[in-house]
């Protein structure tokens, strides 16, 4: 079973949020969906100073198999975009909850995250589809 971390919260399309210390938002994909993915082969990611919108396209991930959206699981500001990702993709694979992450936002309102599912909740989603 894939790893999935309870301080998180999770969309059922398989990206993740965790609320910083300072209240930005870090964003990335979850272990079942990078283990889904195979290897990660090129990561677009949106621009630092651009807007994003809770529920939106964000960027886009793409693997030995298959491309595939990333979406925001919050509105606000990208502050910061995980640029190690350019030149080592497959970090994506290797870490991720931790040097994977793919950006960070400034969120317009926290209160989003209130629709994203716990761990617990995206459990269920990620083995449904088996």
């Amino acid at each position: 079973m894939s790893e999935i971390r309870n301080e998180l919260k999770y969309l059922p399309s398989h990206e993740w949020a965790r609320v910083e210390g300072d209240g930005t938002v870090t964003i990335g994909i979850s272990d079942h969906a990078q283990d889904s993915l195979g290897d990660v082969v090129f990561v677009e990611l949106p621009e630092v100073g651009s807007s994003v919108s809770k529920g939106e396209e964000a960027g886009v991930v793409e693997s030995v198999k298959a491309a595939s959206d990333i979406y925001s699981p919050i509105s606000g500001e990208v502050i910061a975009i995980n640029e190690a990702l350019e030149d080592s993709p497959e970090t994506v694979n290797e870490s991720p909850y931790d040097d994977g992450w793919f950006f960070k936002v400034k969120p317009e309102d926290t209160n989003e995250l209130n629709d994203a599912l716990d761990a617990e909740g995206y459990r269920n989603v990620a083995e449904n589809e088996g």
